[in-house]
Order: C-alpha cells, then structure tokens, then sequence
C-alpha cells in the first residue's frame, strides 16, 4: 500500500479486509462508515487511536481517568511544581439527582464574624492554599508532601489515547447533559477535534 490514507481511510481499508481488490475506493467511503455504525460493525473502529491533551482540574481528572479502555500519562505532581487553578463555577445542588447541580450563583457565608460572598472566600482559600504550597517547598520539602495541601481545583495536563471506538463511547456519555458541567466541557471540545478528524464517522453518528 504506497497511498497515504487519511485516518477514516485507514478504517475503510481495514474493513473491506475481505475485499482487497476494493480496499482503496474512496467514493463510497462514507457509505461504508455508516454502515458500520448502523449495524455496529465496532471492529474496524478499534484500528485507528486518537491522542488528545487535555488542560483540567484534579477533581475533573479524577472522572476522565475512570475510562479505562483508553491510556494516559499525566502531569506529575512529584516532580514538577503546581501552581495553576481552575476557576470554581458554584451551581445549586439537585433537587432530585444528588450529583447533579442547576443554575450558577454566589451565597454569602458566615466566617469570623463577618458575611462575605463564597467566591471572595473561595479566592482567599486558594492563595492561602497556594502560598502554604510554596513555603512547604522553601523549607525542603519533597514535592510529593507538599502537594497535599493543594485543593483539586488544582489544574493538570493529560494526555489521553485511546480507539475511534472508545472515543465514539467517551462522547456519547460525556457530551451528554448529566455529565458534569466542567468534565462536559471538556468533552465538547475534544468533540470539536473528533469532527475534524473524523468528519465521516461524526455525520453517521449525528455528532
């Protein structure tokens, strides 16, 4: 095979394994593609990975590593500094799903005698929280202990791969509306990606 094939191409050719003569028709491509995912012909679709990097908090992070049938390397606490927060986005909760929140707002708090609005305390807590971080590492110690005291709303990095396959799967439970607003953030970003990459497979599945 001297042709460069497109990642979709490559997916096509795999499929039509049986059908050499045939395995380099591009014209009904999209054809074929949806045809796979009407009748859930998921093989040909575990061929092809997709590596995304992924900029979260610890706490989103935590969610995103639960898919086990993709890989990850992640940025290390260990070894380098953290210092970078994501902004905390306050929502009511649930009335009827306990995991779930509604509409954003800012209740005021009772602390030391006085009423501050959450965000303001929220802000105090996270440079204190940084702070205390950064004289842990002044005074020696190890990275790996003095990571403890930061809150999860620390970011990472991830780098995330796994199979068209299990990104098809990733998408249609994460982008949906009970996923978390910030982990579906995230989701519908790497949506963006998936759709230029895979414009065939996208259209077939109604992305």
């Amino acid at each position: 095979m001297g042709e460069q094939l497109t990642a979709e191409q490559l997916i096509v050719f795999i499929a039509r394994v049986s059908n050499p003569g045939n395995q380099l028709n591009h014209e009904t491509a999209d054809k074929l593609i949806s045809y796979l995912i009407k009748n859930k012909h998921w093989s040909p679709f575990e061929m092809v990975d997709m590596t995304v990097e992924i900029e979260t908090s610890r706490g989103i992070a935590q969610q995103i590593l639960r898919h086990r049938s993709f890989s990850f390397q992640e940025f290390s606490q260990r070894y380098s500094e953290a210092t970078d927060m994501e902004p905390i986005q306050l929502r009511k909760a649930g009335s009827t799903n306990r995991q779930s929140s509604t509409e954003q707002f800012n209740p005021e708090i009772e602390a030391n005698g006085n009423v501050w609005n959450a965000d303001e305390l929220i802000e105090l807590h996270l440079k204190s929280a940084n702070a205390l971080y950064q004289q842990l590492l002044r005074a020696g110690v190890a990275k790996e202990c003095a990571r403890f005291v930061l809150p999860i709303t620390t970011q990472s990095k991830i780098y995330m791969k796994g199979s068209v396959r299990s990104w098809i799967h990733y998408l249609q439970i994460r982008c949906d509306e009970h996923t978390q607003l910030e982990h579906r953030q995230v989701a519908e970003c790497i949506r963006v990606v998936f759709i230029e990459q895979f414009p065939n497979i996208a259209t077939a599945l109604g992305l």
